[in-house]
């Protein structure tokens, strides 16, 4: 018995919903586009859920381009019942990032390492692997179900971009899968959609990042002003970890419910998932990949409130890393000319 063999024995209605994350990246709005299309080749129909905005523009390109409707929960009240079936994709129950919306989570598929036991009646969480788009790619082609241009090129863009283009966290399993959807997605399109990610107003969160930006040791910490979209801040992290002289980055937001933190690392031996879990204990929560990872801290305050619950963040970071480099031992002040 194959895994979509599992998933489609557990469910027990002819409707299901897919959930994905909060503020959906395309690697979540791919993996659910993919699974419901897959499970519509099985004879379920399926809906796709998320709660947030889709704040990114080569993701609102995405779901235009290839015409995949998604479901805004807020707009959903009274639609849903606690008979509801629910898949989770790119998520798991309990994560900061995940509203817990009406229904059961019947399955969990997802690529994050496991945050909380929960009695999913199927699950399938690989945290080796670089996109849980890789997973839901895997399913078409271990169980001989054909594969449409459209479902190859989502599938093949998420991949793409929850890897950093192949630069961080990639699996065998991706590049299999990269290499079996090659000639069956749009190329072309994948390429537009790679090279058009930035409105004119995100730069304003670069200058921010720039302007505050401190680094101790191989450590920076940035902030890219109030309520930054949380995409923005995850590529801005990307960003600064592309100075010589930082292995590891973490950059911040303060947002109506709270402080958004992205933190990469480009060694081994710093884990962001492990670090950035480690760092918020008990001040808020955090967990992701060795190379990638997320956290949030919840926080209403003042601005000056808000200066020192960034610089207690900051001292959390450096005394997990390395407690020796309390004391900056190294530090770097860019600051962003204006007029």
């Amino acid at each position: 018995m194959t895994k979509l063999d599992e998933i489609l024995r557990q469910i027990n209605r002819p409707h299901v919903y897919i959930q994905t994350h909060n503020f959906p990246d395309p690697d979540a709005i791919s993996s659910a586009y993919g699974l419901q299309q897959l499970l519509k080749a099985r004879g379920i129909k399926a809906s796709i859920c998320y709660k947030g905005k889709i704040e990114r523009y080569s993701t609102e390109k995405l779901i235009e381009l290839l015409d995949i409707e998604l479901l805004d929960l807020d707009e959903m009240e009274g639609d849903l019942s606690q008979d509801d079936e629910v898949i989770l994709v790119d998520a798991q129950k309990g994560n900061s990032n995940i509203i817990d919306m009406t229904g059961e989570e019947i399955i969990c598929i997802d690529h994050h390492p496991i945050f909380e036991k929960y009695p999913y009646r199927f699950k399938d969480i690989r945290p080796e692997v670089g996109a849980c788009a890789s997973i839901i790619a895997q399913y078409y082609f271990e169980n001989e179900i054909p594969m449409d241009q459209k479902t190859a090129t989502a599938l093949t863009f998420g991949i793409r971009m929850d890897t950093g283009r192949l630069s961080r966290g990639v699996s065998k399993l991706d590049m299999e899968m990269l290499y079996q959807m090659f000639d069956l997605c749009d190329s072309q399109r994948i390429h537009m959609l790679e090279n058009s990610n930035l409105y004119f107003n995100d730069l304003i969160a670069y200058s921010e990042a720039i302007s505050s930006i401190h680094v101790y040791g191989n450590i920076s910490f940035a902030n890219t002003g109030q309520d930054c979209p949380e995409a923005l801040i995850a590529s801005v992290s990307d960003f600064m970890l592309a100075l010589v002289e930082v292995s590891f980055s973490v950059v911040y937001s303060w947002k109506k419910e709270g402080i958004k933190l992205s933190v990469r690392s480009e060694t081994p031996r710093l884990d962001a998932g492990k670090i950035i879990n480690a760092a918020l204990r008990g001040l808020g929560n955090g967990g992701g990949h060795a190379s990638m990872a997320g956290g949030f801290v919840p926080f209403s305050g003042t601005e000056r409130e808000a200066d020192l619950m960034f610089r207690k963040i900051q001292e959390r970071f450096i005394e997990v890393i390395d407690p020796e480099q309390k004391q900056e031992t190294h530090k770097y002040v860019g600051t962003a000319k204006k007029g």
